[in-house]
């Protein structure tokens, strides 16, 4: 009898193992092994590799039971475990050592490597990959809902090979380990192609550290419903939106979601009356009826020199990716006074540093006030495990936060204990906490005096303008995320 088991992922442990390219050609392994039974995954059923597999086993005197994993699942498990028997125990021959790194990096047990890593990151829903070469330690982690996690750690003798690996897949100098390098490799995963950015800089020492951002190049945005705004947050966003002309910034960290953000926003407003055209870097998410150009510094494809050509191409709707320098930022000005709608990001803490950032850019103050439209920032919050989390009494500490907030407490909080489904993490998934602000006269006269920080913030508490914090406050009062993990993306 054939069972089938959804989502199966053991740890291949069996002593008593088939050769790697027996599995690899058949499409087995054997998955557990115990005292009264051997536990052997297929594919698909085929009677006649049941039946060879069953004589296998005969001196072993064991019941053998097959289950079908899905060929996904299958291809991970089958690369960690040749990676396990190859390179991570160190059975490369010394022979083998002393050829060239590019012919070493062609090698099967290199290849299944750096390919279990890969799809491992992709497997846990990662965000990034990061490989740290250090003296004594190779270490694989992966950042999966914003959070560093250790995946592995490896002998550190195979990190030239891994590293060789992986330059020669985004066609970078695998010779090169003094200067940076960054580069791109393509993964096809069935009908989703991943787009891994590639990073790598140099150590103290003989150390890389490598990096792989991955990006779904196929998947499309959420919905603009779906990012976490609240419903008056959202009103408020989707009205700067619709606006005929102007500036419209979203702030916030490295991470935070701010291109996500735009471009949901330009797949909700999208028209085809409209010519609509994104600069970014990269392309993160490919959206039908909309120009996307990549940047490019090494040919000279920067913000500010697309910009200026762009302009030349009657659009409507521009999407910069980020204002970095004066000439980007006079130029988004310029764009916005000429009767276009232009949306970018900045790296500020919060919305309203975004005015004093682009003055202490060279932008006059007029000139700003003229054109912004509105400002928000953001951060992402991990939600609580749906599976595991639990409802609990507030400590008075929590009590004082919501107290000094100016926000009545609720009678309790939501707390995750850990699963295997959130991975004992507590959490599972991201939200958006934020603040908007929707650029009123006042604040025109206020930005065009060149008023600073402290006097927006001011007038922002006097309007009642929700901040991050509040936002965080009334999620984690829904159960939605926790206290601790508010205080730990807004105080950061």
């Amino acid at each position: 009898m054939i069972h089938k088991i959804k989502n199966y992922q053991p740890v291949p442990a069996a002593e008593n193992q088939y050769s790697i390219p027996f599995m690899e050609k058949n499409r087995t392994l054997v998955l557990r092994e115990d005292q009264d039974e051997i536990l052997v995954g297929v594919e698909k059923r085929d009677p006649d590799l049941e039946d060879i597999l069953i004589r296998y086993h005969q001196g072993a005197e064991k019941n053998v039971k097959f289950v079908l994993i899905e060929s996904r699942d299958l291809s991970l498990l089958l690369a960690r475990l040749v990676s396990d028997q190859g390179l991570s125990k160190g059975t490369l021959e010394e022979d083998q050592r002393s050829l060239s790194l590019d012919h070493l990096a062609g090698d099967a047990p290199v290849i299944n490597l750096v390919n279990s890593i890969i799809m491992e990151g992709i497997e846990q829903g990662a965000s990034d990959i990061h490989l740290e070469k250090f003296r004594n330690r190779l270490v694989v982690r992966y950042r999966v809902d914003g959070i560093l996690h250790v995946g592995r750690e490896l002998e550190p003798s195979v990190f030239s090979y891994i590293s060789s690996r992986i330059k020669i897949m985004a066609h970078l100098n695998i010779m090169e380990t003094r200067l940076p390098q960054d580069g791109r490799i393509t993964v096809q995963l069935g009908s989703d192609e991943a787009d891994l950015r590639v990073s790598i800089v140099p150590l103290t020492g003989e150390g890389e550290s490598i990096v792989l951002r991955i990006l779904h190049r196929t998947m499309a945005p959420m919905g603009v419903d779906q990012l976490g705004y609240s419903e008056s947050h959202l009103r408020e966003l989707l009205e700067l939106a619709e606006k005929s002309h102007g500036l419209v910034l979203v702030t916030g960290p490295t991470g935070c979601g701010k291109s996500t953000t735009l471009n949901s926003l330009l797949r909700h407003i999208y028209t085809p009356g409209k010519k609509f055209i994104s600069i970014e870097d990269p392309v993160e998410y490919v959206v039908d009826g909309i120009d996307q150009i990549q940047t490019n510094d090494e040919i000279g494809l920067s913000f500010s020199s697309i910009l200026r050509r762009v302009l030349r191409q009657d659009p409507n709707v521009i999407m910069i990716g980020e204002i970095r320098d004066r000439e980007t930022a006079d130029l988004a000005i310029r764009s916005a006074l000429t009767g276009h709608l232009v949306f970018s990001t900045l790296h500020t803490n919060d919305a309203l540093s975004a005015v004093p950032r682009l003055m202490n850019m060279g932008v006059e103050p007029y000139l700003l006030a003229s054109v912004l439209k509105g400002i928000t920032a953001q951060r992402l919050v991990r939600k609580v495990c749906p599976v595991c989390g639990k409802k609990r009494e507030l400590t008075e500490r929590e009590r004082e936060i919501f107290k000094s907030a100016g926000m009545a407490a609720p009678d309790r909080l939501s707390e995750g204990i850990g699963c295997p489904q959130c991975d004992n993490s507590g959490y599972s998934g991201r939200t958006l906490i934020n603040e908007i602000i929707s650029v009123t006269e006042e604040w025109e006269d206020l930005i065009s005096r060149g008023d600073g920080r402290d006097a927006l913030r001011r007038n922002a508490r006097e309007k009642g303008i929700e901040s991050l914090l509040a936002d965080g406050l009334t999620k984690a009062a829904a159960g939605i995320t926790t206290l601790l993990e508010v205080e730990r993306v807004v105080k950061s």
